[in-house]
């Protein structure tokens, strides 16, 4: 990884063409050169994040291209044109045609150009959103970055699947590297792109990863990070933040899968993840048992009524992980953290918007932010990824009446010098919406 302040990697002097960049939308910086878009980014960070404090170089990936380990197609019919495959425009519902997208991994895009190539001679047709009527809605590839496995899910509109076995096996003779093949079934007239039921056609419906040395298995709608060489860098970056010694009772918000908890309990007493998606906290138990972690448990609710409960029984945190959606965390959330005061937090933002409004409502609690770290997780577009220590900082105590202190002597107003005046607290704006983070 390299820093803005770097030399830069050829990599980084010239972006490739793409000739779907107008129109896609997708890759909002693809018109500069890698260097101009991190600092880009730096300036939008000074600007959203400059009042809590110095703001390091963004750390950037040496070779941004084809990062993507999750890639997503849609297919259609149109009258005129018939089959079509592609991504949504962005902010849209507008499909564009797309057979090779720069930032995803070639054997998907391969993978995805096969599908739409044997779908006649199988008679497969494509969904139409107008009449309700088709076969195949979209095709979702996963990638293991550092294991090589391959997950195709076929999402299609019926649990009847003709000639599936042939299919399968064509499918397969054409990439042989594919690992597993599912069955998604989403009849419903929807925005939504994974349905409830799957049939596993080939293989054993999941891919298995590692990330930061340790395994995690992933399913069709597991949640993990798409960009796994700069998620190694940011994790490290909060393992670090947090300088865990063994002692620590930590709790981990918005847990999903397990990641970040995971990787945590090798240097923790004990460890506690907390999420809402049932399914994710099933994985996240499953990859507890996969790497044979015994000092973590996973529950499955609202972070924020979890610690507040705690509070109550009178039990304790040390410190608390978060990484919440682009929307950003809560005040309900937050207040329940000044409620515990565990002495650290980590934030991980995909928002800088949402991260400032948050850092003030942490500041009211008590918090401080202590360093600031953005990470390109998601190259060439606009988005940010930014990891900030905060610390619990006890309310100074007061001195007796008239006797002056380091903080007050000579101060004509009384402040202490150790203490800002209060700050109105501004709300950022609402962040436009946005595709995620990596689902």
């Amino acid at each position: 990884m390299k820093s803005e302040n770097s030399k830069s990697p050829a990599s980084w002097e010239k972006p490739q063409p793409c000739r779907q960049f107008r129109e896609c939308g997708g890759c909002q910086l693809l018109d500069r050169t890698y260097g101009e878009s991190l600092e880009y980014k730096q300036r939008i960070l000074k600007k959203q994040l400059g009042s809590f404090g110095k703001i390091n170089p963004i750390l950037g990936m040496d070779n941004p291209w084809c990062y993507r380990n999750k890639s997503h197609s849609t297919f259609a019919y149109d009258p005129r044109k018939g089959v079509r495959s592609g991504l949504y425009a962005e902010h849209s519902h507008r499909l564009v045609p797309v057979d090779r997208c720069l930032l995803q991994d070639e054997r998907a895009d391969a993978i995805v150009g096969t599908v739409k190539s044997l779908m006649k001679s199988f008679k497969m047709t494509a969904y139409d959103e107008k009449t309700g009527r088709g076969f195949l809605r979209h095709v979702l590839i996963k990638v293991g970055f550092r294991t090589g496995e391959i997950m195709v899910v076929l999402v299609v509109t019926s649990h009847i699947f003709p000639g599936k076995n042939n299919y399968v096996k064509a499918l397969r003779q054409k990439h042989p590297e594919i690992t597993t093949i599912v069955q998604n079934i989403n009849a419903e007239e929807t925005t939504m792109v994974l349905g409830e039921r799957e049939i596993v056609l080939y293989g054993r419906g999941y891919i298995r990863d590692t990330l930061c040395e340790m395994d995690f298995q992933i399913s069709p709608k597991s949640f993990y990070q798409i960009n796994p060489v700069q998620t190694e860098a940011l994790y490290n970056k909060a393992m670090d933040m947090a300088g865990l010694t063994g002692k620590e009772i930590v709790l981990d918000a918005y847990s999903g899968i397990g990641t970040i908890g995971l990787i945590a309990s090798r240097r923790a007493a004990a460890v506690i993840g907390v999420e809402l998606n049932g399914d994710a906290v099933k994985n996240a138990q499953q990859n507890a048992r996969l790497n044979r972690v015994g000092n973590i448990t996973f529950h499955k609710g609202d972070a924020g009524r979890f610690m507040t409960a705690m509070a109550r029984d009178g039990q304790k945190l040390d410190m608390v992980f978060l990484d919440p959606p682009r929307s950003g965390s809560n005040r309900g959330f937050i207040q329940s953290v000044g409620r515990l005061r565990p002495g650290k937090v980590v934030y991980i933002s995909c928002g800088p918007e949402s991260l400032a409004r948050d850092l003030v409502w942490f500041r009211e609690e008590g918090y401080e932010v202590r360093e600031i770290q953005p990470v390109d997780m998601f190259p060439w577009t606009e988005h940010i990824e930014t990891c900030v220590l905060l610390e619990f900082t006890p309310p100074a105590k007061s001195a007796p009446s008239g006797t002056p202190t380091r903080g007050n002597a000579g101060k004509p107003d009384g402040r202490s010098a150790g203490k800002a005046p209060r700050e109105r607290s501004h709300s950022a704006p609402h962040p436009k919406r946005t595709r995620r983070k990596s689902s």
